[in-house]
């Protein structure tokens, strides 16, 4: 009876964390389809307008255009550093190897206004000006630990002896890496370049970077929030940075989630 009681109470437990989590999210969904200016609720009528709105804004298409630039050059460069540096720790023993690693994932656990703060700096040091350039740079300090952590969980889930075997069996390097290390990654970075890719896309704080007329969008949404124009406009991008973000994830999880072991240690 006792077991019976506390899966009842962790499933209600686990319902009132997704509801606290998911309701606001949920609401702002729906308020996209408000057919008034008010957000009032319940909702009287239903309509697409905001979204045919947002569409012809030209500053919300070059915010858009602009956070995907972003996105997809902050996700190539973490792709790149992430799983270079993954392969050294999972495969090299040097010395200050658990520093390295802890250095790598300490960008994900810091506030983003102090990494923002930090690169602001670094950047007035040495005299560079913002760009897209600084912003990706911003982007991929926290997206190479997404990429990273995919590939070394992989590669710590995979035998050595199958590369081992490949190179014993006359494979070169390249065929060793088309046949086996490249099926054993493949969803392991698919899955950390959807990851980066999500968190890039809806970052806010490292985004102040970007100057002159263009901005990204969770700027742009933001700025419009603190001067109380467009609401409902607003609310049609808010729904679109949802949906952008949620399917990346999702396809994430079912492809980490689908991949079993590989090999034995």
């Amino acid at each position: 009876m006792s077991g019976r009681g506390t899966r009842v109470g962790l499933a209600v437990w686990s319902v009132l964390v997704i509801a606290f989590l998911w309701l606001p999210i949920l609401i702002i969904l729906a308020y996209a389809f408000n057919g008034s200016v008010l957000q009032t609720w319940p909702i009287q009528n239903l309509t697409f307008h905001w979204f045919h709105q947002a569409w012809h804004d030209p500053d919300v298409r070059s915010s858009l255009w602009l956070s995907v630039k972003v996105g997809l050059l902050a996700t190539a460069v973490a792709l790149v550093l992430g799983t270079a540096a993954s392969f050294a720790i999972a495969r090299f023993s040097f010395f200050g190897r658990e520093a390295v690693s802890f250095l790598l994932l300490l960008p994900i656990a810091l506030p983003g206004i102090i990494t923002g703060m930090a690169l602001n700096s670094f950047f007035y040091f040495a005299g560079i000006s913002f760009s897209i350039w600084t912003i990706v740079i911003g982007h991929a300090t926290f997206c190479v630990v997404l990429v990273y952590n995919n590939v070394l969980a992989r590669l710590r889930r995979t035998s050595p002896s199958l590369i081992e075997a490949s190179q014993d069996l006359g494979a070169d390097g390249w065929q060793t890496f088309r046949f086996v290390t490249w099926p054993v990654l493949s969803t392991a970075l698919v899955a950390g370049g959807l990851l980066a890719f999500a968190l890039s896309f809806d970052e806010v704080i490292v985004t102040t970077f970007t100057s002159g007329a263009q901005e990204t969008l969770p700027i742009l949404i933001l700025d419009h929030i603190e001067r109380g124009q467009d609401l409902p406009v607003i609310n049609a991008v808010v729904f679109v940075v949802i949906v952008l973000t949620v399917i990346p994830v999702v396809i994430s999880q079912r492809l980490t989630h689908e991949s079993g072991l590989v090999g034995t240690r």
